[in-house]
């Protein structure tokens, strides 16, 4: 009899709320995953979850179960990493998702000058807009930009962005230039997937809800639509900087503008020992400052 059989099967349902999504997050079959619960099931003699056709709920033993035998799955978790860290080369499997242009543009080019160096690592890169989850989906780590949300993961700031709010020449002489924020409703706004916008003012941030004729959920339609004097935009400098050093976008609400809204590597906690990890945030660190 192993101590440690279906432990780690037993914490991913718990945390995924089903036997397929534990599967999933561990590489193996649902089948497999039944059987090993089953197998831990019989040997405690306690029943650790309600089971339906449609559900699968913790039993109060099996939540007292999984309070503690999380730790100790974490502490052996960490133990492996520690003795990971005495491996002179990086090896395995590293899995990120970056958001898909600022994804394509720097992050990109950047993992593959890493695996130049790293040629036994074998790296997963999924660009997406969506916020996918980490833990859930086995992710090692996530590029994230602007405000962070979740407290419950460690971050390092990797580099600086701008917001840039600005318009092509042909929309102010049409419609004139908003001087405050207030005139902002006045004017017709290129809508991102959000629907805020947000300024620096009198040392605090400040979001407004802004407005216009065309919602989209990707920065280069928006730019596209800017350049061709649609509306006023609020765009990352990474899309915008060589159109206002061109002149064909024009700043507005300078005094306005935050000076920096972060883009940042966000990862578990009990990533943090590991080498793989270590390396790559330093890699990338070099990468996007120089």
């Amino acid at each position: 009899m192993f101590i440690w059989d279906g432990i780690s099967e037993f914490i991913a349902v718990v945390e995924t709320g089903s036997f397929t999504a534990a599967g999933k997050r561990l590489g193996i079959s649902t089948a497999q995953v039944s059987r090993q619960i089953n197998s831990l099931e019989t040997r405690l003699a306690l029943k650790l979850f309600y089971r339906t056709t449609r559900r699968v709920t913790v039993t109060e033993t099996g939540q007292l179960y999984y309070q503690q035998c999380k730790p100790l799955i974490e502490g052996l978790e960490e133990a492996e990493l520690v003795i990971s860290n005495l491996q002179a080369t990086p090896r395995g499997k590293l899995k990120l998702t970056a958001p898909v242009t600022y994804g394509e543009r720097a992050i990109a080019p950047a993992i593959n000058r890493f695996c130049l160096q790293y040629p036994e690592l074998e790296v997963e890169l999924q660009l997406s807009n969506r916020k996918l989850d980490l833990v859930d989906e086995n992710f090692d780590l996530a590029i994230r930009l602007g405000q962070l949300a979740d407290s419950s993961m460690m971050a390092k700031k990797l580099h600086s962005r701008r917001q840039y709010v600005c318009a092509a020449p042909t929309y102010l002489n049409a419609k004139g230039a908003p001087h405050s924020l207030s005139e902002l409703g006045q004017h017709n706004c290129l809508v991102g997937s959000v629907s805020h916008w947000r300024f620096a003012q009198t040392g605090k941030m400040r979001t407004i809800k802004v407005k216009g004729s065309l919602q989209c959920n990707s920065g280069k339609a928006l730019l596209d639509a800017a350049l061709l004097g649609i509306g006023i935009v609020q765009l990352p400098d990474y899309y915008v900087a060589e159109h206002l050093k061109q002149g064909t976008l024009v700043e507005v609400l300078r005094p306005f503008r935050q000076e920096d809204d972060g883009i940042w590597a966000v990862y578990p906690h009990n990533r943090h020992l590991s080498p793989k990890i270590r390396l790559l945030l330093e890699h990338l660190d070099h990468e996007l400052n120089r």
